[in-house]
């Protein structure tokens, strides 16, 4: 089951219903069967706290995704700063949604076990991302 949380009072996803297919629709895809996954939206303040106090770090950043998956059933929770994709948005000149989908489907592929660490596992995600991307047109 994949469900979206808001801890922020400004902010919703119209039709996240669609969002949530096309999440599923990558799942099949990429051989991953739904397990939890909760996607949380939030603002910076939020997210910078959950960085500190997980991972040491003393950074903003647009997602963190905490993996629960076992085998092929994946789970995990999803936080997405709403104030970084904008800001991010912005800064690319990419439309607001785009960027917000584009965050959501990396954090999944991270749920699913690919990684961008190093150049070659970047270049994984961007094309995986771009795929994506493509196939769901915004």
């Amino acid at each position: 089951m994949i469900k979206l949380f808001y801890e922020i009072y400004d902010f919703s996803i119209q039709k996240g219903s669609f969002f949530i297919k096309e999440i599923c629709i990558l799942l099949n895809n990429e051989g991953g069967y739904i397990g939890n996954i909760n996607y949380i939206f939030c603002n910076d303040d939020y997210l910078f706290d959950l960085n500190q106090k997980f991972l040491k770090k003393n950074c903003y950043t647009d997602v963190l995704a905490f993996n629960y998956s076992i085998n092929k059933c994946i789970s995990g929770d999803i936080f997405i700063s709403v104030d970084r994709i904008y800001d991010n948005s912005k800064r690319w000149n990419q439309f607001f949604m785009l960027e917000l989908k584009r965050v959501m489907i990396h954090a999944v592929l991270h749920l699913l076990g690919y990684d961008d660490h190093n150049y070659i596992d970047k270049r994984i995600m961007k094309k995986k991302e771009e795929f994506y991307l493509n196939l769901f047109q915004f």
